[in-house]
């Protein structure tokens, strides 16, 4: 008798129960057939990985839960950051990134408007790392297996949007 019971309580649970229930999930649709975006989720936090050959392409992340993670972070393997923009369909987020003189250069605005940018106070300010393949602080470009990391703010997330659009250009794009 227990361990029938024990089946029947098996059985009601939820398969969610399973499967981290509490990691984000999202679908994830790429303009190019070989752009790849590798996703690791885990409660609080997403990082969104992604691969273009080309250089010059864009993403949509779209949430599947109920809302967006405390932290969303892109890994953008690119060897040059030329133009970078994230729209959450009210607010558009655009960068780029260099180094100069072996230290990064960023240069953040929004809606457009490049002749006003945004600075380390806005709550809007994205943090761009510039990272070498040895996973410390580039001090050149072009990258070689290196990586442009985005973190995300939180006030990009305000009104818990259902999906973000983003477009890159790498400098040295094919």
């Amino acid at each position: 008798m227990k361990v029938r019971l024990l089946l029947l309580v098996v059985w009601l649970l939820p398969a969610s129960a399973f499967a981290g229930d509490g990691d984000p999930k999202f679908k994830v649709t790429t303009k190019r057939d070989n752009d790849a975006v590798e996703v690791k989720a885990e409660k609080g936090k997403a990082l969104f990985i992604i691969k273009s050959p080309s250089g010059i392409s864009h993403a949509v992340i779209e949430r599947e839960g109920e809302k967006w993670p405390d932290a969303v972070v892109l890994r953008l393997h690119l060897k040059g950051l030329e133009s970078f923009r994230a729209s959450n369909g009210k607010v558009t987020l655009d960068a780029s990134a260099s180094i100069q003189d072996g230290k990064p250069k960023v240069r953040l605005w929004k809606d457009g408007k490049e002749d006003a940018p945004l600075d380390e106070k806005s709550p809007l300010w994205t943090d761009i790392r510039i990272v070498g393949g040895d996973g410390k602080p580039a001090q050149e470009l072009p990258l070689k297996d290196g990586y442009f990391e985005v973190a995300l703010p939180r006030a990009f997330f305000e009104g818990n949007p259902k999906a973000i659009t983003l477009n890159w250009i790498d400098f040295y794009r094919q």
